[in-house]
C-alpha cells in the first residue's frame, strides 16, 4: 500500500507480510548466534592466506642488486662501475636450484678416429672465410653460472674399469691408477713434439690410462709429424708411437693458418673426451718417471676438487737425469705479473718466476696465476673454461684470460710441490737447435690487425680495459667463454693489489704469495677452503694487497 507525500508524490511503504489475520507485521531479520564470530574468523583466514601466499611470492623472486652510486664513481671509470652494475645483475637472475647440466656418458677407450661424423665447422677467425672442419665439444661448460656442486663434478671423469652397472664415470670411487688423463698439446712446426709424446707414454706408471690429443700446425714436406715415429714400427715395435697410437689423436692444420697458441688450444679442448683428469704441456717437454702418478697425489693432497695446479716450467738442463729422475728440489710458483705496453696495448704479462725450495709441505702451494706451459688438474676444468677461439694472434694475455675466467667459475690455482716434467728453452746447450725453430709470428703480415681487436675483447671480457667502450669490441659467445658468477674480476684485482684504472700492480706480490711462511696459502686455503672441498669460499675473505716496501 502506498499514501501521497505533502508534493503528491507516492511514498512507499515499509514491506509488510500478512499473519493470517488481516493485520500485517513488520519482518526483522537477525543472524543466527555465532554467525558474526564465524564469519569473522573465516575473513581473518582468507585475509592471512592472502598474506602469506605474498610473502612466499616475494621471498621466491630473485635478488635485485642496488644500483650503483653513480656520483661516487665520479672521477673514476663509468665504464667500470658498469662493469660491475651488469654483473650483479646478471648474478641476480639465475635460478637459484638450477638442474642438473646435461653431461655425456663417459667412455673408455676412447679416441675422435671412432667419431669421423662428430664434427662442425668453425670460421677461422684470423681471415673470417676459411671454413675449417673441428671436433665437437664433449660438453659445454656445466658450471651453470653458479658454483658448481660436488655431485655434478663427479659426473665428469672415466675410469678404466667400469662399475657393475657398466658406467666409467665412477667418480671418486674409481681406483686411483684406473682414473683417466687427457694430455693436450699444441704444436707449431716443432721437431721435438714426438719426443714429447714418447716421454709422456714411456714414462707414465700406467700409460694405458693416458689419452694425447695434438694439434699440429705443420708444412707438409718440411716438418716433422707429431705421431710420426722416430723409428720404423716394424723394427722398434716398442716406441711409444707404435705401441700407444690408439691413445694419440692429431688434429693437422697448415702452418699457414696458424694464429697462435690461443686458437690451436681452442681446437685441443675440442679433442677432450671426458677423462678424469686434464693436463696441458708445451710440445718440448720432457716428462719424470711416474710423472702420472706423482702428480696425481700432488692434486688430491690439496682437498680440492677445483684445484688447478699449474706454473712456468724449469728448464730441462741439469734437472733430470736419463733415467727419468729428477735432480730438483726446488719448484717454480707463479705471482711475478706487470703491466707492458705494445702494439696490442696495456696488459699484463707474467715476468720470470721464482723458483725456490717450497714453504708449503705436503701439497701444492697456492698462488694467484694460472700458467699455460704446464697445467694439471680435474677434467671439469677444460670443460668449464674453454679457450677463447675469438683471440687470433694472442700470445701474451692468453694467461689472463684462462686464469681471471677460472677464478669467476671457482677454480683456484697452486704450484706443484714437486716438478713433473721440464722444458726445452732455447738456450745454453739447446739454443742454437730450438731457435731454428719456426714461430708462428711468421703469419704476422697475413693477420695484421685481428690481434689488437683480439686483445681488446680478451681484456673487456675480464673486465680489466675499463677505458674502453663495450660496444667495440665482439661479444660473440660468451655465455661460452666469458667469466662465471662464483667471484668477480674485481675481487681478483682486490686481492692482489691490481688498479685496472691506471694499470698498475702493487710490487713485491711475491713475497706475499711464497715469502718463507706462504702467507697466502695459510691464509686463503687453510682457513676458507669449503667443508666439501669445493674451492676456497672468498666471500668470507676482506684482504687487500698492499707492497709492503713500496720503495724498494
Amino acid at each position: 500500500m502506498a499514501s501521497l507525500d505533502g508534493k503528491g508524490k507516492k511514498k512507499r511503504s515499509p514491506r509488510m507480510a500478512g499473519n493470517g489475520s488481516g493485520r500485517f507485521v513488520r519482518v526483522t531479520c537477525a543472524p543466527a548466534p555465532g554467525a558474526v564470530e564465524v564469519g569473522l574468523l573465516l575473513t581473518f583466514c582468507v585475509v592471512g592466506l592472502y598474506l602469506y601466499g605474498f610473502y612466499e611470492v616475494v621471498g621466491a623472486l630473485p635478488n635485485i642488486p642496488s644500483p650503483p652510486n653513480w656520483r661516487s664513481h665520479l672521477g673514476e671509470n663509468i665504464n667500470l662501475a658498469r662493469n660491475e652494475w651488469n654483473d650483479a645483475q646478471r648474478a641476480a637472475s639465475p635460478i637459484d636450484t638450477p638442474l642438473d647440466p646435461t653431461i655425456p656418458l663417459a667412455r673408455w677407450p676412447v679416441s675422435l678416429r671412432d667419431e669421423p661424423n662428430n664434427v662442425e665447422t668453425l670460421l677461422h677467425t684470423g681471415d673470417g672465410t676459411t671454413q675449417m672442419s673441428v671436433p665437437r665439444f664433449w660438453s659445454k661448460p656445466i658450471h651453470q653460472d653458479t658454483l658448481m656442486t660436488r655431485a655434478t663434478a663427479m659426473r665428469v671423469g672415466s675410469c678404466i674399469q667400469p662399475d657393475a652397472h657398466g658406467n666409467h664415470a665412477r667418480g671418486e670411487s674409481c681406483p686411483t691408477a684406473q682414473r683417466t688423463i687427457f694430455v693436450a698439446i699444441a704444436s707449431y712446426r716443432d721437431f721435438e713434439c714426438r719426443s714429447t709424446v714418447e716421454s709422456i707414454f714411456t714414462r707414465a706408471a700406467h700409460p694405458e690410462r693416458i689419452r694425447v690429443a695434438v694439434v699440429d700446425q705443420i708444412v707438409h714436406g718440411e716438418d716433422v709429424l707429431c705421431d710420426a715415429p722416430i723409428q720404423p714400427c716394424d723394427t722398434h715395435p716398442e716406441q711409444a708411437l707404435c705401441q700407444y697410437k690408439n691413445q694419440l689423436d692429431v688434429y693437422e692444420m697448415a702452418a699457414e693458418l696458424s694464429v697462435g697458441p690461443v686458437f690451436a688450444r681452442h681446437i685441443g679442448h675440442r679433442m677432450y673426451r671426458g677423462e678424469y683428469y686434464a693436463t696441458q704441456s708445451d710440445a718440448h717437454v720432457t716428462y719424470t718417471q711416474n710423472w702420472d702418478a706423482d702428480i696425481i697425489t700432488q692434486l688430491e693432497a690439496t682437498g680440492n676438487e677445483l684445484a688447478v695446479l699449474t706454473t712456468y716450467l724449469t728448464d730441462v738442463q741439469g734437472s733430470i737425469d736419463k733415467n727419468g729422475k729428477s735432480l730438483r728440489n726446488t719448484r717454480p710458483i707463479m705471482c711475478n705479473t706487470a703491466y707492458e705496453g705494445g702494439a696490442q696495448g696495456m696488459h699484463l704479462r707474467h715476468g720470470s718466476q721464482p723458483e725456490k725450495r717450497p714453504s708449503i709441505h705436503g701439497m701444492p702451494q697456492l698462488q694467484p696465476w694460472w700458467a699455460a706451459g704446464y697445467s694439471f688438474s680435474r677434467g671439469h676444468f677444460v670443460v668449464n673454461v674453454p679457450y677463447d677461439p675469438y683471440q687470433p694472434m694472442i700470445f701474451q694475455g692468453e694467461e689472463m684470460s684462462i686464469g681471471i675466467r677460472g677464478f669467476t667459475i671457482g677454480y683456484d690455482y697452486y704450484a706443484p710441490e714437486r716438478s713433473v716434467c721440464f722444458h726445452h728453452y732455447a738456450v745454453g746447450d739447446n739454443a742454437k737447435i730450438r731457435n731454428k725453430v719456426h714461430h708462428f709470428w711468421e703469419n704476422d703480415n697475413k693477420y695484421a690487425g685481428t690481434g689488437k681487436k683480439a686483445m681488446k675483447r680478451l681484456l673487456g671480457i675480464v673486465h680489466m680495459n675499463p677505458e674502453v667502450d663495450p660496444k667495440t669490441w665482439n661479444h660473440a659467445e660468451l655465455d661460452m667463454y666469458g667469466v662465471g658468477l662464483v667471484r668477480t674480476p674485481e675481487k681478483f684485482y682486490e686481492l692482489f693489489g691490481i688498479d685496472v684504472v691506471q694499470q698498475t700492480t702493487e710490487k713485491h706480490l711475491c713475497r706475499f704469495v711464497d715469502g718463507d711462511t706462504g702467507k697466502m696459502h695459510k691464509l686463503f686455503h687453510d682457513q676458507h677452503l669449503r667443508r666439501d672441498g669445493m674451492g676456497i669460499d672468498y666471500a668470507d675473505i676482506d684482504y687487500k694487497f698492499v707492497d709492503p716496501n713500496p720503495n724498494e
